[in-house]
């Protein structure tokens, strides 16, 4: 499929036939044989050339979703990086989580015990899907037959608190002073549901109990520092300071959508300086673009660093950053209507094609899709009512995104449970 049917205007725009791409199941050569998939637009050649393009040069390949909820557009991206591995030599991949979530699902690909299901138990709640498990079960599946090249995962978030955390506090309340039970478990309850649907998204869906996490959480703690002092006390202190971390550094406790960009980038950096390996960084496309971002649901605040533009300020051309989007879909958690005109994905569907992808590096590309951009962002708080407040906002769409990929229909991802 040519890459640069969007760049050229209306005369030279192509109808272009989905094809079905493919699965490439490991073989001891590392490139294995092309098997079927379904729902995938982009055919396996074209794969072939954008993984052999973003690869070209780069230390760092950031590839962000506009969603998380589309099988297609994970599925582009868990194409991309079984290339990326296979063909081009990347051997880490690092994902939005915490540093104990990345541990599990290194542990699996590493041949650990369990199922990938498994791996994915302490995952954030956007990681456990099936597609995410296959993806693992393919890295793992990659490891056993180089056992001496092996890709590593990471989480580019510092340890966070989990869902046992909140269990073994209770436990020595209980232990320690049982009459205090009722009022640990009125802090502690609401908030560990935080941890299977964000604080900010309960907000935006109206099933938000009111007072903000973070205060229950230090409630909490101050509850379980006044305890006597005693076995497991200590170790009871020291998961509530992790639980009280967990929701002043979220979404709502930082009343901020942009993450913590210098805080994941330098996590991402130092595990390449420590290890020399080429890294494959899965995020949102407002967390991988290579400059700076405005969100549409705080479209008051000036642009934001992301973990994108921190590593091109240290990387330079070695960082990449892909970017994919779609037109329009049933995410299964909203329907997404046809994107506003004028905007990105709207420009980009105007190509009569399942699915298309350009370089915006090749110089005649770059000239025709210079300038400002808003690209559409389908997060857990979007509404399809209020589908203008979706977006991200760039100055200059070829300083944040080297490759674009636009899918015209997306469906929706499959949950593990």
């Amino acid at each position: 499929m040519n890459n640069d049917t969007a760049s050229s205007g209306p005369a030279s725009r192509a109808n272009a036939t989905a094809s079905i791409p493919s699965t490439v199941v490991p073989s001891a050569s590392g490139r294995g044989a092309e098997a079927p998939t379904q729902g995938l637009p982009l055919s396996g050649t074209a794969l072939d050339e954008l993984a052999e393009r973003a690869a070209a040069a780069a230390t760092i390949v950031g590839v962000g979703e506009s969603t998380r909820f589309s099988r297609e557009t994970f599925g582009v991206r868990d194409q991309l990086l079984r290339r990326l591995v296979r063909d081009h030599g990347f051997r880490a991949l690092a994902v939005q989580d915490s540093a104990g979530a990345g541990a599990d699902l290194d542990a699996y690909v590493s041949g650990g015990p369990g199922s990938a299901a498994d791996a994915l138990g302490r995952a954030w709640r956007p990681q456990r899907t099936a597609e995410m498990a296959a993806a693992l079960e393919w890295i793992r599946a990659f490891n056993q037959a180089h056992p001496h090249d092996p890709v590593r995962i990471f989480g580019v978030k510092p340890a966070q608190a989990g869902r046992e955390d909140y269990d073994t506090v209770l436990e020595h309340v209980r232990a320690r002073a049982p009459e205090l039970l009722a009022q640990a478990a009125s802090h502690l309850d609401p908030i560990r549901a935080a941890h299977d649907l964000d604080e900010h998204v309960q907000r935006a869906q109206g099933t938000h109990p009111g007072r903000p996490f973070a205060e229950h959480a230090r409630d909490a703690l101050a509850l379980v520092g006044s305890l006597p002092e005693g076995d497991g006390r200590e170790a009871a202190l020291d998961r509530m300071r992790l639980i009280v971390d967990f929701h002043e550094h979220s979404v709502a406790g930082r009343g901020d959508y942009a993450g913590e960009a210098t805080v994941w980038s330098d996590v991402i950096d130092g595990f390449h300086r420590r290890t020399g390996l080429r890294v494959v960084y899965w995020d949102g496309i407002a967390h991988t673009s290579a400059a700076g971002t405005v969100l549409g649901m705080a479209p008051e605040q000036d642009a934001r660093a992301t973990v994108g533009s921190v590593l091109r300020a240290r990387y330079g051309d070695r960082y990449v950053s892909v970017a994919i989007g779609f037109h329009h879909g049933d995410l299964g958690v909203t329907v997404v209507p046809e994107p506003v005109a004028g905007s990105l994905d709207a420009r980009l569907g105007e190509v009569d094609a399942a699915a298309h992808w350009l370089d915006l590096r090749r110089a005649e590309v770059r000239r025709h899709w210079d300038g400002p951009a808003r690209a559409r962002v389908i997060s857990g708080v979007y509404d399809p009512h209020d589908d203008a407040a979706g977006y991200l906002a760039v100055d200059s769409l070829p300083e944040a995104f080297d490759v674009l990929v636009h899918i015209r229909r997306a469906s929706a991802v499959r949950w593990l449970s």
